[in-house]
């Protein structure tokens, strides 16, 4: 198949393209070497220097076109709402005008690169009450120290427990409203075109290539350069939040599952996955298998982000059933690898 990836240059998009590559799948690469994931880097070769907000002025590239897998984005929680305006343009416009300029030129295959983020809050319960959906937790309640969310009715601690797809969406950043967006414009493309479209909701990625030193990018990477300037990772809370980390490549064996799964499938169908290990992990053992016995020993700080969420933890099951994809590397593994993997500049 001919598949156009955007986003190809960044760290996700590159193992997609690898991906796809291996599989014998052409490649049409594009990205827009956003400062924020490439610092000054110029287009690796064989990547169109292009922006997904004016799709419609590179509309010739989807000539034959069978498969859109789209990557493009703003990524990371933001570091103010001051980043607002940067996620609603590359991420939610950007979007827009991809799907408009795919349905000019007659595709109507896409493979949407989502979060976990849209779920807010994960799934939770209380012994006495079953299952709750918490709101955000009382700022007053994290400077006591309290993190966990608590029953509505008792106010006893809640368990978490795995989030499935159909999982209410709950955005709490500006990353999760674009991703929430993202979705949104994409179902409502797949109605009116019709069109098809598998929007695959990341839970934390890592791997070789992440970037490093940018708030932007995820816990693992904040950690890994930490390290690497021989400094202590600063765990927030009190490092009990628990969380589901996948390795790069399997994110890209995802993909190309997806890729091929959409290519065959009926006009209107819009579906979501999670892409996960399945296997949950707290904040602090990832910092404590990133330091190993070589790094300084991870700070437990206590320190919040108020739109932080506590605990966002998946079911892989119905990756597994629809798409045939499994993650191969367990975080045990994988994040020990991890610390002495490369990072880019």
């Amino acid at each position: 198949m001919r598949v156009l990836l955007t986003g190809a240059a960044g760290f996700i998009g590159g193992a997609v393209r690898d991906a796809l590559h291996a599989a014998g799948h052409e490649v049409v690469a594009v990205d827009l070497m956003l400062p924020q994931a490439h610092g000054a880097a110029a287009a690796p070769a064989g990547v169109h220097r292009l922006d997904v907000r004016a799709a419609d002025a590179w509309t010739e590239l989807l000539g034959g076109i069978d498969v859109v897998c789209h990557q493009a984005a703003v990524v990371g929680a933001g570091t103010t709402v001051a980043d607002l305006p940067l996620y609603a343009s590359h991420n939610d416009l950007g979007t827009a005008a991809l799907l408009a300029a795919m349905h000019a030129a007659g595709v109507d295959r896409l493979v949407l690169a989502s979060s976990m983020v849209v779920y807010g809050e994960g799934r939770y319960a209380c012994a006495d009450h079953g299952r709750q959906r918490p709101g955000p937790r009382p700022v007053e309640a994290l400077r006591r120290g309290e993190f966990d969310p608590t029953c509505p009715a008792c106010g006893r601690a809640l368990t978490w427990e795995l989030v499935p797809e159909d999982a209410p969406m709950d955005p709490r950043s500006s990353y999760a409203a674009s991703k929430v967006a993202q979705e949104n414009y994409a179902a409502a493309w797949a109605r009116q075109a019709p069109g098809a479209v598998v929007s695959l909701r990341y839970h934390n990625v890592y791997g070789p290539g992440m970037p490093r030193d940018t708030p932007y990018a995820g816990v693992a990477a904040i950690f890994r350069s930490a390290l690497a300037r021989g400094e202590a990772p600063r765990v927030f809370e009190d490092g009990g939040q628990v969380r589901d980390f996948v390795r790069v490549d399997d994110v890209a064996a995802a993909n190309l599952a997806a890729v091929e799964a959409v290519a065959t499938a009926a006009p209107g169908w819009c579906d979501a996955f999670n892409v996960c290990s399945g296997h949950p992990v707290t904040i602090a053992e990832v910092a404590r298998l990133l330091a190993g016995d070589r790094g300084p020993r991870p700070e437990v700080t206590g320190e919040f982000r108020a739109g932080d969420v506590r605990h966002v933890v998946a079911s892989p099951e119905r990756a597994a059933r629809v798409l045939g994809f499994t993650a191969r590397t367990a975080p045990a593994v994988g994040i020990p690898a991890f610390a002495t993997a490369p990072l880019r500049a």
